[in-house]
């Protein structure tokens, strides 16, 4: 019982804390492109561009909602799995069966192509992370304890990753208030030792933080920054291509997990 209310509290606390991948209301898995910009990118028809799009902020969105799937739009979603359970529902509902029907599938192609949209975050929803780990039988109380806090940025994870850096690992800027423990290998593809070490973190200032952590960024093995294609006016955010850390051997598994994996480098 006591661990019963434990995670009735977990989950309480998740959803008041703003996930550090999710993202605005207008916009979904990436701050700094919008569905039919990544459509375009991916060389979609401009006419598929037209019909996905419309589909997505249009009538399946109003379908959801007066349904009282959604309270918004469709677009305000950022976590995957939601968006997967939603578009179950979603796929059950009388007017999507018979408009998909009558629109040869083209509502299931616009939800194929958002979900692979909202993917490319990466990180997931800070709820079924922390869900994940509630239910993870494999470890103790002590544990769990432990990587639920550092989902949420607390805890020994970002204690280690201040004593490890002191400041932000780019800028130097100091006052931990306003610094961000953030994972270099993504919490949904680490290890759960991974995601308590501190050679799997930076210290960044909060811009640094969300363009790293959406892939927008990485760096180099000489520590030098690589800036992503897709990533729109940087120099607006204070970020420049003469940025670097300082990476030790320890860190290089990580950041190049990263350059592989999160890094939007087409």
């Amino acid at each position: 019982m006591q661990w019963q209310l434990t995670k009735n509290r977990w989950r309480s606390i998740c959803k008041l804390v703003p996930p550090t991948n999710a993202h605005s209301s207008g916009d979904t898995s990436t701050e700094n492109m919008k569905f039919d910009d990544w459509m375009q990118l991916r060389n979609l028809s401009h006419s598929s561009i037209k019909k996905y799009a419309g589909a997505v902020n249009g009538a399946l969105s109003d379908w959801a909602m007066r349904a009282s799937l959604l309270d918004g739009p469709l677009t305000a979603i950022t976590d995957v799995s939601h968006l997967d359970e939603l578009t179950n529902q979603i796929r059950k509902l009388p007017v999507f069966i018979e408009r998909n029907k009558t629109g040869n599938s083209m509502y299931s192609a616009a939800l194929a192509q958002f979900r692979a949209y909202t993917a490319q975050g990466y990180g997931g929803g800070l709820e079924s992370d922390v869900e994940n780990v509630l239910n993870d039988a494999s470890v103790g109380e002590t544990e769990r304890l432990n990587l639920l806090k550092a989902r949420l940025g607390q805890g020994k994870f970002r204690q280690r990753v201040i004593a490890y850096w002191t400041y932000c690992a780019v800028t130097r800027y100091s006052d931990p208030n306003f610094l961000v423990a953030s994972h270099i290998k993504p919490w949904r593809a680490a290890s759960n030792t991974e995601r308590l070490c501190q050679f799997n973190g930076l210290l960044l200032v909060p811009s640094l933080d969300a363009a790293f952590d959406k892939g927008f960024i990485t760096f180099d093995t000489s520590g030098l920054i690589a800036i992503s294609p897709q990533f729109s006016e940087p120099e607006k955010l204070g970020i420049c291509d003469e940025m670097r850390v300082n990476l030790t051997a320890s860190h290089q598994p990580y950041m190049d997990f990263h350059r592989a994996e999160v890094f939007r480098d087409a």
